[in-house]
C-alpha cells in the first residue's frame, strides 16, 4: 500500500511541478522575453536618434566613419540612405554592393518623417534583426540589432528554470516517501477495520485522535459501524417478529426471488404441501399449479399485483392466490383457503334456489285462485278488497322468487349466456321499442343517444341479447319508478378504449353520494318505503351487476342530489372491432 501511495503522490507532485514549469515557461519566460525586446527596442530608438543627430551635426567626419563609430558604440549595425533608397554608408557591408532600401518598411516610415520599426531576416547577413530608422536631412539612418543576442541573454533564465524544477522534483521525492509512510500506516488500519466489518464482525472499532481528513474518515467509519450493528440488531428483531407473525397466519405464504427460487415459506405453506418447500430450489419443484405459477411470474416480471384461483395445489380445496412484487425483485404469494367459504356460499345459493323453487308452486296457486275469485261476482266489498291484497302480495312474492332464482343462477354460473357479436345500436333499439309505451304511461319521454364512430365496424360488442335486454329492463324500470318526475330518460352508448359503455340517464331527484357504493347490493334500498309501494324486490340492480360481470364488463352509478342519476355499464368490444 505504501508503494502505491508513494507512486501516486510522486505522480501528483510531478504533475504539479510540470504544470508549474510550463506555467513559468509560458508566463515568466515570455514576459521576460517581451520586456527584453521592448527594452532593446527602446534603447535602439534612443541610439538611432543620437545617430541621426550626429549625422546632422558632425561635419568633421565622413559618413562612413560616423556609421562605423555609431555601430560599434550601439553594438548594432548602422546604415545611412539617401531619399531614393541608395545606401550611402553601412557599418558591416560595402554600400556599393547593397540593394536599394527605399521599400524597406522602417525606411519608408523614416522617409515619411517618422521613426520606423521592423523585425525580419537580413537579406545581407541572413540573421533576424530588429530595425529602427529615423529621418535626417537628405535621407534616413538606421540601426539593426541582431535577435540572437536576445537568445544569448535568455539562456541563464532557462537554466535557472530547469535547475529549479529539478530541485523541486528531488524535494518532492523525499516528501512523497515520508508522506506515503505516514499515510500508509494510517490507511492500513482503516483497511483492516473495513475488512473485519465486511467479514461480519460488526463489533470491530477504530480509534483516531487526529482531526485531519483521514482522522475524520476513521471516526465516520467507526460511527457507521456502531450504527450498522444497532440497525442489524433491530433488523434481526424485526425479522424474528415477522417470521412469528407469518407463521401464526392460517393463510399460506411463500416468497421467491427474481429467478423464481424459493426464499422463504411459512408454516401454513409447509402444512399445505406434501413436502415442505426447499430453500433456493425452483418454485415449480414444490408447486405445479399453472394458475398459481402464472400469477407469481407475472407479479415478478411486471411488478404488479396479480390474483388467481387455484384448485390443484391441494386435492379438494380451492385457494385464492394473491401475488405481489417485492422491491428487490421476485414476488411473495399468499394463498387463502376458500373451500369452506365456497361451500357455505353454495349452500346459501342452493337454499335460496330451493326455497324460491318450492315457493313458486303455492304462490302460483294462491295467485290463480285469487284471480278466479276476483273474476267471480262478489257482493261483499270487503271480501274483494282482501282478495285484491292477497293477489298483489302473492304477485310481489312471485316476482321476488323469480328474481331470487335468476340471481342464484347467474351467481353460480348455472345460467349459460349465448354470447354473440351484436351492435350497440341494436341493443339500444330493442330496449327503446320494449319500453316506449311503458314510459308513455308514466308520462316520461324515452330518448336515445349514440356516440359511436361509423368508421370500421365500430360499436359491436360480445353479448347475450336477452341478458343485456334484462339489464336495460331493470335500469329503465328503476328510472321510470323513481325518477319519473324528471319527465325524460335517455338511453345511450359511447365507444371506450376496450369496448362500448351503455348508460341510462334520468333527470329525477338523484341519489345521495353515501348510497352509491351499495346500490348494487341485493335488497339494498335508498328509500325503503317508496320501494315497497312501487312493488320492487330490491334485486334488480344486483341481477344487472352479475349479468354484466358474467360478460366481463363493469357497472357503476353516478348521481348528485337534485341533478338526476346515470347508471353505466361497459361491455367488451367484439374481436372484429379490436382487430
Amino acid at each position: 500500500m505504501r508503494s502505491r501511495i508513494f507512486f501516486k503522490l510522486m505522480f501528483v507532485f510531478l504533475l504539479v511541478i510540470g504544470a508549474t514549469a510550463i506555467t513559468l515557461q509560458l508566463t515568466v519566460h515570455r514576459v521576460w522575453e517581451r520586456t527584453l525586446r521592448e527594452q532593446i527596442e527602446r534603447n535602439l530608438k534612443e541610439k538611432t536618434l543620437m545617430f541621426a543627430n550626429r549625422v546632422e551635426t558632425d561635419r568633421q567626419h565622413s559618413l562612413a566613419d560616423i556609421t562605423s563609430q555609431e555601430g560599434q558604440a550601439a553594438e548594432a549595425r548602422a546604415t545611412v540612405i539617401d531619399p531614393t533608397g541608395k545606401v550611402l554608408a553601412d557599418s558591416e557591408a560595402d554600400p556599393s554592393t547593397m540593394e536599394n532600401h527605399a521599400h524597406r518598411p522602417e525606411f519608408v516610415a523614416a522617409l515619411a518623417g517618422k521613426i520606423g520599426v521592423d523585425e525580419r531576416n537580413s537579406r545581407t547577413v541572413s540573421v533576424p534583426f530588429v530595425y529602427v530608422a529615423a529621418p535626417v536631412s537628405g535621407g534616413a539612418v538606421r540601426l539593426a540589432y541582431p535577435l540572437p543576442e536576445i537568445e544569448i541573454t535568455d539562456r541563464p533564465l532557462r537554466k535557472a528554470l530547469f535547475w529549479g524544477s529539478f530541485s523541486a522534483f528531488i524535494f518532492a521525492v523525499l516528501v512523497a516517501a515520508a508522506a506515503s509512510q505516514y499515510v500508509g500506516r494510517r490507511l492500513q488500519r482503516i483497511v483492516t477495520f473495513a475488512e473485519r466489518v465486511a467479514g461480519g464482525d460488526l463489533t470491530a472499532r477504530i480509534a483516531s485522535t487526529s482531526t485531519d481528513e483521514i482522522g475524520q474518515v476513521a471516526a465516520a467509519l467507526d460511527k457507521t459501524a456502531r450504527r450498522v450493528e444497532e440497525s442489524y440488531a433491530r433488523v434481526q428483531t424485526s425479522q424474528r417478529e415477522l417470521e412469528t407473525l407469518l407463521n401464526s397466519m392460517q393463510d399460506a405464504v411463500i416468497a421467491v426471488d427474481a429467478d423464481e427460487r424459493v426464499q422463504w415459506a411459512n408454516r401454513g405453506m409447509n402444512r399445505l404441501l406434501l413436502h415442505a418447500p426447499r430453500l433456493n430450489a425452483p418454485l415449480i419443484d414444490s408447486v405445479r399449479d399453472p394458475d398459481f405459477l402464472a400469477a407469481v411470474q407475472e407479479a415478478a416480471r411486471d411488478q404488479v399485483v396479480r390474483s388467481a384461483r387455484s384448485n390443484t395445489i391441494a386435492s379438494g380445496r380451492t385457494f385464492d392466490v394473491t401475488a405481489a412484487p417485492m422491491p428487490g425483485g421476485g414476488a411473495v404469494a399468499v394463498l387463502r383457503d376458500l373451500t369452506e367459504t365456497e361451500r357455505m356460499e353454495k349452500s346459501r345459493r342452493d337454499f335460496i334456489a330451493n326455497v324460491s323453487h318450492e315457493l313458486r308452486t303455492p304462490l302460483t296457486s294462491i295467485q290463480g285462485y285469487t284471480e278466479t275469485l276476483l273474476d267471480s261476482p262478489l257482493e261483499n266489498n270487503n271480501v274483494r278488497e282482501f282478495l285484491e291484497i292477497i293477489r298483489k302480495n302473492s304477485a310481489r312474492m312471485s316476482r321476488l322468487t323469480e328474481d331470487l332464482l335468476t340471481l342464484a343462477r347467474v351467481e353460480s354460473g348455472e345460467q349459460r349466456f349465448g354470447i354473440q357479436r351484436v351492435s350497440a345500436e341494436e341493443l339500444l333499439r330493442d330496449a327503446l321499442e320494449s319500453f316506449r309505451e311503458v314510459a308513455r304511461s308514466y308520462g316520461v319521454e324515452l330518448g336515445v343517444e349514440l356516440a359511436i364512430e361509423n368508421s370500421v365496424p365500430a360499436g359491436y360488442v360480445n353479448a347475450d341479447r336477452e341478458a343485456i335486454h334484462q339489464v336495460f329492463s331493470n335500469l329503465i324500470e328503476n328510472a321510470l319508478k323513481y325518477a319519473a318526475s324528471g319527465k325524460k330518460v335517455i338511453l345511450g352508448a359511447r365507444a371506450t378504449e376496450s369496448g362500448v359503455e351503455f348508460y341510462v340517464r334520468d333527470f329525477g331527484p338523484g341519489i345521495s353520494s353515501e348510497h352509491l357504493p351499495r346500490l348494487f347490493e341485493r335488497f339494498y334500498r335508498v328509500d325503503k318505503a317508496r320501494s315497497r309501494e312501487s312493488g320492487g324486490t330490491g334485486l334488480g340492480l344486483a341481477i344487472a351487476k352479475h349479468i354484466v360481470l358474467a360478460h366481463e364488463g363493469t357497472i357503476r352509478a353516478e348521481s348528485e342530489l337534485h341533478h338526476g342519476s346515470t347508471f353505466l355499464f361497459t361491455l367488451p368490444a367484439s374481436e372484429a372491432d379490436s382487430a
